[in-house]
């Protein structure tokens, strides 16, 4: 798929990857539409760039979403990519006082159930443009889950699960290519809490994306992620060892 000259909506676009994606295509000719809950952090992220517009929006709120495809639809009528990167995640353990069943409905509030909401309802201004593409950001843990990571880990493998129906179902009668990027432990400011330092850097990352996007590769297996789901699929138990290991 061409990916220049095209209006694109980042969710979660004012750090991270997102940030660095909306870096790299504000540079390819593409019109950029950042959004996101902190309205000061989404300006400066916009600042930074070219071709970039922020707008505020919490994901998780219905009247904020509704808003967001009013002013969309209105002013960027030729939006052709969606780009569902906003995530939330808790850095936890199971046991009796994990508070798991709270943070998991934070976590599965904004990676699931939002990104379902906005998805659909983009779509029919998706469906009106030439080419289109929806892409969803999962996880190397959709496959097997971090005990650390562990309702983060749920909420990748939904939208994972999702993500396949989705692709399945546009492919019978529109123009819009489902894609699904599948990173690593990524070098993040909220990843350094489970060694995340270590971990793909950002700018890979995003380039990663550009690159599956470009070359229609719909499963879009950054670093470590592709080797790790063969090994998954010939040996899960082992695999989940292996991703528990640290």
């Amino acid at each position: 798929m061409n990916i220049t000259n095209k209006t694109v909506l980042i969710t979660g676009g004012g750090s991270g990857i997102g940030f660095e994606t909306a870096k790299l295509l504000s540079t390819q000719g593409n019109e950029i539409i950042i959004i996101g809950r902190t309205e000061s952090k989404l300006k400066a992220a916009a600042a930074a760039l070219t071709n970039t517009t922020a707008i505020r929006c919490d994901i998780t709120s219905e009247r904020d979403v509704k808003y967001l495809v009013e002013q969309v639809s209105e002013k960027y009528s030729k939006l052709s990519v969606l780009i569902n990167n906003a995530g939330r995640a808790f850095a936890y353990t199971h046991d009796e006082n994990a508070g798991a069943f709270e943070k998991s409905t934070k976590e599965f509030a904004t990676n699931y159930f939002s990104l379902i909401r906005l998805t659909e309802s983009f779509l029919p201004l998706l469906k009106e443009q030439v080419e289109a593409a929806i892409v969803n950001v999962t996880s190397i843990v959709a496959f097997a889950p971090s005990a650390n990571l562990p309702s983060y880990s749920d909420s990748k493998a939904a939208v994972r699960s999702y993500t396949l129906s989705l692709r399945h179902s546009l492919a019978k009668n529109t123009s819009i290519k489902v894609f699904e990027l599948m990173p690593p432990m990524v070098n993040t400011l909220f990843s350094k809490e489970v060694g995340g330092e270590h971990g793909m850097s950002l700018v890979e990352v995003a380039q990663g994306l550009i690159n599956g996007i470009t070359n229609d590769e719909f499963e879009i297996k950054i670093g470590q992620t592709a080797d790790f789901r063969k090994f998954y699929l010939t040996a899960p138990a082992e695999a989940f060892a292996m991703m528990n290991q640290r």
